[in-house]
């Protein structure tokens, strides 16, 4: 199902996964990834206006929202940021967009970033909201990093632990989180929120979200050491938007940062925190629309 407004829901499989969301539009298709703990509805405030100019495909991550949770393997592949992106492509792919630009935000991004490594030939332009790469998160790790994303490193631990923990309130959980990253508490309307809770009171859902950042903390590494070393970096212009009172832009100098894993970049802060579509739509949309039409 779908919140957002003039967009029909769609469900397709790729390559054994099938991958939920929502599309409407005309013109250049342009793809939407949603991070944690979120689906596709943290897209509404801006996604119809964009409608209004691209062929808007807003999905699911697998393992998220109504779209498939694989059970993950013991080298947490399934959960790959490789096969994340992979499940986007072979969408647009399917709905016959096969070179089209991309928006992540969180766990999106990240997906967004392997897949401009991975797919550079299908990507046209990207932007990627309130990241710094994983790998230089992990990298440069110190008490700051560890005591704002603390969930990071709980996520990872194996299975039950954090699955049981958070499956014993996930309202809780993921009201903490939104609360935690977010500056603008009326940011987050009721239908949304709504969508958030309904998803990921899934055990699936829960369990397929750890999934995912146990992979960002082994093979993902492992396929970012492998770009660095061999001096692979983005090559599509790169848009970076973060929040103006949020970690990522107190922590890191996000651009300089960026410029060591992407060859042409650009970007600045907006207002409020992490949550950019939602917290700062107006802002970010303005960002989006100037960087899209370049």
């Amino acid at each position: 199902m779908t919140i957002l407004n003039g967009f029909q829901s769609f469900r397709e499989t790729i390559a054994g996964v099938t991958i939920a969301g929502a599309i409407a539009g005309s013109g250049p298709p342009l793809l939407l990834l949603h991070g944690y703990p979120q689906t596709h509805a943290m897209w509404h405030a801006i996604a119809p206006v964009l409608a209004a100019s691209f062929t808007i495909v807003a999905a699911d991550l697998r393992g998220y929202g109504d779209s498939d949770k694989p059970v993950d393997d013991s080298a947490h592949l399934t959960y790959s940021k490789r096969a994340m992106a992979a499940d986007m492509v072979g969408l647009m792919e399917q709905l016959g967009f096969p070179h089209f630009a991309v928006i992540g935000h969180d766990r999106g991004a990240r997906v967004t970033h392997r897949m401009c490594l991975d797919h550079s030939d299908r990507i046209m332009r990207a932007a990627v909201l309130d990241i710094v790469p994983t790998h230089h998160m992990y990298l440069t790790a110190d008490r700051e990093f560890a005591t704002a994303y603390y969930h990071w490193f709980f996520l990872i631990q194996p299975a039950p632990l954090p699955e049981r923990l958070i499956g014993a309130d996930p309202e809780f959980w993921l009201r903490s989180k939104l609360a935690h990253w977010g500056r603008t508490p009326t940011a987050f309307t009721t239908d949304a929120v709504a969508e958030y809770l309904r998803c990921f009171r899934d055990p699936a859902t829960i369990a397929a979200s750890c999934a995912d950042y146990r992979a960002a903390a082994s093979i993902d590494l492992t396929h970012d050491d492998e770009d660095v070393r061999a001096g692979r970096k983005v090559k599509c212009p790169l848009l970076v938007l973060w929040g103006a009172d949020g970690f990522v832009g107190r922590k890191y100098n996000v651009l300089e940062v960026w410029r060591h894993y992407a060859v042409d970049v650009q970007g600045h802060s907006v207002p409020g925190g992490h949550f950019l579509p939602e917290e700062a739509p107006t802002e970010t949309l303005a960002a989006l629309r100037s960087f899209l039409a370049g």
